[in-house]
């Protein structure tokens, strides 16, 4: 069992940025790839960003060269770096780890609210 608690949301004007954490335990978090997903209200689920545990990224093309997701195993954390940010960036943000077999590991957080308002 793995639990996830994400951080470091809030209200952000356009063009600022906010770096989003997700703390896990109860597993070896080194095993497990982290992916970042987010939410807007009446909208899908969508991926934002992913690392593999050996990391290996790959991003949303609407996030790419503005987001950056990271990990430090040393700390049982994963990073998602949020920079020029845009109003459209908007929505919940939720991490989750996820490895082989997938229908039996795989875990989410209880999200983060990022807002993109001036």
């Amino acid at each position: 069992q793995v639990q996830l608690v994400e951080s470091g949301g809030g209200l952000v004007q356009p063009g600022g940025s906010l770096r989003l954490s997700c703390v896990a335990s109860g597993s070896i978090f080194s095993n497990y790839g982290i992916s970042w997903y987010r939410q807007a209200p009446g909208k899908q689920r969508e991926l934002v960003a992913a690392i593999t545990s050996g990391g290996n990224t790959n991003y949303a093309d609407s996030v790419k060269g503005r987001f950056t997701i990271s990990r430090d195993n040393a700390k049982n954390t994963a990073y998602l770096q949020m920079n020029s940010l845009k109003p459209e960036d908007t929505a919940v943000y939720y991490c989750n780890a996820k490895r082989s077999p997938l229908w039996k590991y795989d875990y989410w957080g209880q999200g983060t609210q990022v807002t993109i308002s001036s």
